[in-house]
Parts: structure tokens; sequence; C-alpha cells
């Protein structure tokens, strides 16, 4: 299974360009956050780290 995991930092970034980016992937699964790179206690990335198992393909795009 393919997923994605997109993230901006603020409620006022977009995360538009990269959700299209990973649908053009085939990417059905697309986790969306807006919470701060500081660390990773966030909610959204814990809940979809327990949902990938071995042989899924985990996307990531960075923002710009």
């Amino acid at each position: 299974m393919k997923y994605g995991y997109v993230r901006v930092s603020t409620i006022n970034q977009k995360e538009d360009r990269q959700i299209d980016s990973m649908k053009k992937l085939g990417i059905k699964k697309i986790y969306v956050e807006k919470y701060s790179g500081k660390d990773f206690e966030r909610e959204t990335y814990k809940k979809m780290l327990k949902k990938i198992k071995e042989n899924d393909i985990l996307f990531i795009k960075k923002y710009r």
C-alpha cells in the first residue's frame, strides 16, 4: 500500500500542491497535518505510523 504524509507548519500555509503531487503518484491514503516540524509529537503522524506495515511505501514531499 502507498501512503502519503503531508505537513505544513502553520494554518496559513497551503498543503494543496503536496496533496496534488501525492495523487499524481497514485497515492490514495494521504495523511495531512498542520503542525510545527520542531518534533515528531504529532497526532496524525503517530496515527499514520500505526497503519503502515512491512512492504508499504511512505511518500513525504517537502513543502516549498
